[in-house]
């Protein structure tokens, strides 16, 4: 016969507390995340769309690419010349590493003209050569070569 403070008599007891307990706790855990979540008032930004598509046509050599007038392009929020377009131009802000350093920059004498992009990958100077061979009017060329091809291109300037 058990006595009042047997071992079998007392977990039978406990076993129903704890899973109750458990449970409670998840709940205002679960209760709790759902709060901070929906009481976080931050909105992520907009992002812009482009109001409209430009018509895409084929590369021909011998028709130059259209150019947008110096006074309609304006710089990107970034000066880097990875985000540079046609009719954007860009100014030479020394060397780097022995490279030049190319920054956007509104249209002005001691600038150049983008005409041309090439994306993709490039193997350097001979390669900007040839493609910029084919746009009518360039006068200098800049690439960038990374170890990622998708980051490569090309940019046919013409010196303002």
């Amino acid at each position: 016969m058990p006595y009042a403070g047997a071992p079998g008599t007392a977990r039978r007891r406990r076993g129903p507390l704890i899973v109750v307990s458990v449970v409670v706790v998840l709940l205002v855990l679960a209760a709790g995340s759902a709060l901070y979540l929906l009481a976080d008032g931050d909105e992520p930004p907009p992002v812009a769309a482009p109001t409209s598509a430009a018509p895409s046509r084929a590369a021909d050599p011998d028709v130059p690419a259209p150019t947008v007038p110096a006074t309609a392009a304006a710089p990107e929020s970034s000066a880097d010349p990875r985000f540079a377009k046609v009719g954007q131009c860009v100014r030479h802000d020394g060397t780097a590493n022995g490279k030049p350093k190319l920054l956007i920059a509104g249209c002005a004498a001691n600038t150049y003209e983008v005409l041309r992009r090439f994306d993709g990958t490039t193997s350097g100077e001979k390669d900007a050569e040839t493609k910029c061979a084919q746009v009518q009017g360039y006068t200098n060329w800049y690439f960038y070569d990374s170890e990622l091809d998708t980051l490569d291109f090309v940019l046919c300037l013409k010196q303002q």
